[in-house]
Formats: C-alpha cells, sequence, structure tokens
C-alpha cells in the first residue's frame, strides 16, 4: 500500500520530526491551516497520513473539521495526526464531525470544545487513540463523546476535569433502542470529575435505559478511574452482553453498576478506597475476581427490583426503574475493610436464584452481610473473618476461619502461605482460567479474588504510567 503524507509550503526537516511517520511514507512537512487540513481530508485516500502543525487552532463558529465519506480500510486507515503528541489544540465550538466514513484514526489532539464529538451510526470503525480531552466546562451540561457507530475504538486518551453535568464517554446507538456495536474503550485515564448533582456524571455510560434489552458487545478494559465523583457510577451500564474487566477505580465516588441489561460479566477490577463498589440489576450476570477495598458506602450490591424484568412494551416510566437481579454469580471476589461489605435493597421485587461462592468478606465493623429478601439463592464456600458480624448469611454458605490476608505494597490483600483459602474453592461452574493478578488458577481454585502464588502478578492495579497518550 503506498501511503501519502499531505504538505503545505516549504517547511521541511525537523517540523516533521516530531512525529514518526509510517517507514514507507516520504518526509513532509505538516499542513499549517486548518483550511489546509480540509482539504487534505477532503482528497485523502486509503492509508494516507495528515499531519497538522503544532499550534492552538480556533475553529470558527459554525464551522468543523469535517470527515464526510471518506473511507480507509482495516488495512490502511486514513490517519489524522498532531506534529507532536499534545502539540495540537483545537479550540472552539466543535472539532472534528463525522459522517459515512469508515476506518479512521484520529491521534495526539488536545480538544478544547464545547460541544460534543459524535460518531454518528453511519460511522464504522473510528479509532479516537492518544488524545487529551478537557472540553470547556461551559455549565450546560453535555456529553463529551458520544459514540453510536459500529466497532469503535477509545484508546489511550486522557479525559480530565469536568465539574458540571455531563459523560466523558457515550456509547449509544442508532434509534431509540439499538446499540451501537462492540466498542472497545481501554487504557484511558479519566480523572477529576466533580460535578457534584447526585445523577448525569459518569465516567462512561454503555446504553441508556431505553437500549436496555439490546445486546452492545462493549469491551471496557485497562482504564483507570481516579477522582471520578460526578455520579455514583463511574462505570454506568444500561445495555446487554458487555464486559467490565481489569480497570482500576481509585478514590473515586463513582463505581461499576449493572443498571439494566443482562448478561454482562465484571471482572478482575479493583476498587480502592473510594465510596461506591459494584452494583447489580438484571439477568444472568458474572461477577468474578474483583477486589474492593476501601470503600466508604456500599462495596457489593445484589439489587432488588421496581419490575421483575424489564420487557419489550414496558412504559418508559417502567423501563427507567430497577429490574430484580436474577440468576447472577458473584464468585471468587475479595471485600476487605468496607463500611458495608455485601447487601441487599428493599424495592417489591426481591432478587432471586443468585449463586454466591468462593468470595472472601473481612470487615471490622458492621454486618459482612446484610441482604433484603431473597428468593433462592445458593451460598457456598464463603470465608468470613474479622470483627464485623455475619450478618444474615445462611449457616452452610461460609466458614468464618482468618484468611491470612497480606496488604502487599501496591494496597492489594493477597493470600499467604497456609491460608485455608488455598485449593477451598467450592464451585465447579463456570470455569475461571486465572485470578484477578492474571495467575492461573489449576484444577483446585483459591477462594477469593487472589490465587495464591510466588510469582509476580501479571496485572496489578493500574496507574497513570499505565494508560493515557503515552502508554504502551
Amino acid at each position: 500500500m503506498q501511503r501519502r503524507t499531505f504538505l503545505t509550503g516549504t517547511l521541511l526537516g525537523a517540523a516533521f520530526a516530531a512525529v514518526p511517520l509510517h517507514a514507507s511514507m516520504a518526509a513532509a512537512a505538516p499542513v499549517g491551516s486548518l483550511a489546509d487540513l480540509q482539504k487534505a481530508i477532503d482528497s485523502a485516500a486509503p492509508g494516507d497520513q495528515i499531519v497538522l502543525a503544532n499550534g492552538t487552532y480556533t475553529v470558527p463558529s459554525g464551522g468543523a473539521i469535517r470527515v464526510s465519506g471518506k473511507h480507509g480500510t482495516a488495512d490502511a486507515p486514513i490517519t489524522v495526526v498532531a506534529e507532536s503528541r499534545g502539540g495540537v489544540v483545537l479550540r472552539g465550538e466543535r472539532g472534528f464531525v463525522f459522517s459515512d466514513s469508515s476506518n479512521i484514526t484520529v491521534r495526539d489532539f488536545a480538544f478544547r470544545q464545547s460541544t460534543s464529538l459524535e460518531i454518528p451510526a453511519s460511522c464504522t470503525r473510528i479509532r479516537l487513540t492518544r488524545n487529551d480531552f478537557g472540553f470547556t466546562d461551559t455549565g450546560s451540561g453535555f456529553d463529551w463523546v458520544v459514540v453510536r457507530g459500529d466497532d469503535v475504538k477509545i484508546d489511550r486518551n486522557r479525559f480530565h476535569d469536568k465539574t458540571t453535568e455531563g459523560i466523558f464517554v457515550v456509547v449509544d446507538g442508532p434509534g431509540a433502542t439499538a446499540m451501537a456495536q462492540r466498542p472497545n474503550i481501554f487504557k484511558n485515564h479519566f480523572s477529576d470529575h466533580s460535578f457534584s448533582g447526585s445523577n448525569g456524571g459518569e465516567a462512561i455510560r454503555i446504553g441508556f435505559s431505553g437500549r436496555a434489552l439490546s445486546s452492545a458487545g462493549a469491551i471496557v478494559e485497562r482504564n483507570l478511574f481516579e477522582r471520578c465523583d460526578g455520579d455514583p457510577e463511574a462505570v454506568s451500564v444500561k445495555s446487554s452482553d458487555n464486559t467490565i474487566r481489569y480497570n482500576t477505580i481509585r478514590d473515586s465516588r463513582g463505581g461499576i453498576v449493572l443498571r439494566h441489561g443482562n448478561n454482562s460479566r465484571v471482572e478482575g477490577n479493583y476498587l480502592i478506597g473510594g465510596a461506591n463498589g459494584v452494583r447489580v440489576y438484571g439477568n444472568d450476570h458474572l461477577i468474578v475476581n474483583n477486589h474492593l477495598s476501601g470503600l466508604s458506602d456500599r462495596a457489593l450490591v445484589i439489587g432488588s427490583g421496581t419490575t421483575r424484568d424489564h420487557h419489550t412494551g414496558e412504559t418508559a416510566e417502567e423501563r427507567r426503574g430497577n429490574d430484580a437481579c436474577d440468576r447472577a454469580v458473584i464468585v471468587h471476589n475479595t471485600l476487605v475493610g468496607n463500611a458495608r461489605t455485601l447487601s441487599g435493597e428493599t424495592r417489591d421485587h426481591e432478587p432471586r436464584s443468585v449463586v454466591i461462592a468462593d468470595n472472601l468478606l473481612v470487615g471490622s465493623a458492621g454486618s459482612l452481610v446484610a441482604m433484603g429478601k431473597t428468593t433462592g439463592f445458593t451460598w457456598q464456600g464463603n470465608i468470613l473473618w474479622g470483627a464485623a458480624i455475619n450478618g444474615n448469611i445462611p449457616s452452610g454458605g461460609y466458614r468464618r476461619v482468618d484468611p491470612l490476608l497480606r496488604r502487599e505494597s501496591d494496597g492489594i490483600f493477597r493470600l499467604s502461605a497456609g491460608s485455608p483459602a488455598i485449593n477451598a474453592a467450592t464451585l465447579a461452574s463456570p470455569a475461571v482460567a486465572d485470578d484477578i493478578d492474571g495467575h492461573p488458577r489449576g484444577a483446585t481454585r483459591d477462594v477469593g479474588a487472589d490465587e495464591y502464588a510466588t510469582t509476580v502478578p501479571v496485572r496489578r492495579p493500574l496507574t497513570a504510567a499505565d494508560v493515557g497518550p503515552n502508554a504502551s
């Protein structure tokens, strides 16, 4: 594939060296104005990379950088890139506007707009990577990035400093009920959302109440959330068939909430030192290998409902309500030192047929288990410890024994040699290949999120060096 790089004027040499171009490209200078950038985009072909010279550019009111009717390929996307990472600052009301396009990558920009960046349903395989999103905080309450197209990737970006209502990243879809398919949101750094209202300040929202029964197949993985205080839900899932895995939420009001929808997986996440943990509504979810510690509010909530199940034909008001948690499997989680460890709720429709097995619950005050009404629950193989009382867990569903946890330098509680949790797991299905650290579980599994090992963890809680524009 022959690739081209667009240039304007006579700037050569060091000016383009700030961006490592593809080996097959001829050395060339960046374009130096928004008008020339637009011309380059309008004439771009698959494999082209368009470089915008460093500087601050203000998009005129009513204007935009339009990507319309442009199609790269999977192997040769059209890429629009800043001369150096973060070296191009885009200001004004609106930045990139996409329509009827595919296989487009936008990389290395600093966005400072005052309206949403939208990827409409007419666009597929759009990628936003290594950008800095710090949109203007106008007080009008808008969502920063809105995804409606399929197969979108949002990776290695930084989203930061929002004080007003609105969400960093929203995944919706076409029409009123469909979902964008297969979005992948990974290795981003979300921080400092300080909206003080009770709702509407999530870091990520996957779906909406009207889309709850639609499958998205979203994967939200390896993101870091710090001081995400704009909503009790840092990751709010309001659709079906999604995976939330290997993320770290630290010192945040928000947690991970399966608010609407069915058949999602919450796996291998670290929630440390914030307020809310994991809250679950809907049917057939798997909650596995999560570590929740030092949370000041509810760590793990098995939700009750204003309705038994969401269904087609219900009213908008019914759909906005909570549907009870049924048939979830909650296994191999470690909960240590939280204000409220495992709890339920008191709505009319109680959770049913939930399996709670092979979890470690350790606390120093209150009750370790404080469930409301339940039906058909299975409790087995759990280990409880600490000064906190057991609560209303059935007597056959646990042992009270010291699991010999040790807190390591990364703040995570892991098993010590000789722990009674080693090889003590009881649940045969579903299969769980590895633990929260990435160590293999083996044929005989340990209780809790950690499988005892003497080797270095493959995965640890994420830091700022692991995510964002400079991440590997």
